[in-house]
């Protein structure tokens, strides 16, 4: 993780994984607006003071539960096509990957990877829909959202290698999965699978969005 994300390594200490933990499970349940740190430190027993030691603001905060997000998802993309030798199957894998909701990874314990998705769903683009946008992204912020971007993008090119688009249609495959699901469950007027609120249906947009545009 980048060292700028902190200013106290939360990985390095209990309370520290407290914090990444219980600010999961607040922000998931009561939303961005609503969290602050004074309500995560009544929460988890802890003084104010004490969470402003790990992060500079709760910005900062989503910022980096936002980062470890991306870094965990970019493992699985690669570990679960790695054998897969057909890259248009090894696309398919990764727009169901990004389409599907995410179980829980048990080997982390303080992160829970079912919530942190529907976070990163309804609350991940105020991570970069700022005024600091260019100084956080100089900052590299924004790198494990971009080296997933790129992977993706590389898999794109592995499809069709004269392609001219992969890094744009590699982010619109992320933030079209994001905003159809939100669409569905929120404002399913905007969806064509806001009545059955069918994951695979988003499943087949994509893969219809992404391969008419491969192979046009």
């Amino acid at each position: 993780m980048n060292e700028k994300l902190f200013l106290k390594d939360p990985e390095q200490s209990e309370l520290g994984r407290k914090i990444i933990q219980h600010s999961i499970l607040l922000i998931h349940q009561n939303g961005f607006e609503a969290f602050t740190f004074k309500k995560l430190a009544e929460h988890i027993g802890t003084t104010e003071a004490g969470i402003y030691r790990y992060f500079e603001n709760k910005h900062r905060l989503l910022v980096y539960i936002a980062a470890w997000y991306w870094s965990w998802l970019e493992y699985q993309v690669a570990f679960q096509t790695h054998n897969i030798q057909d890259p248009v199957i090894k696309l398919k894998k990764v727009i169901k990957l990004l389409a599907f909701s995410v179980e829980d990874d048990l080997s982390t314990h303080h992160v829970d990877e079912s919530l942190l998705h529907q976070i990163i769903i309804t609350e991940g683009s105020k991570t970069y829909l700022t005024r600091r946008v260019s100084e956080d992204n100089k900052d590299r912020l924004f790198k494990p959202y971009k080296d997933l971007c790129a992977m993706i993008g590389n898999i794109i090119l592995e499809c069709r290698p004269d392609y001219r688009y992969p890094k744009s249609l590699a982010s619109t495959i992320i933030e079209m999965a994001h905003f159809q699901n939100f669409f569905m469950n929120h404002l399913p007027s905007l969806t064509d699978f806001g009545n059955d609120k069918n994951e695979l249906k988003i499943v087949a947009f994509l893969e219809d969005l992404v391969f008419s545009c491969i192979r046009s």
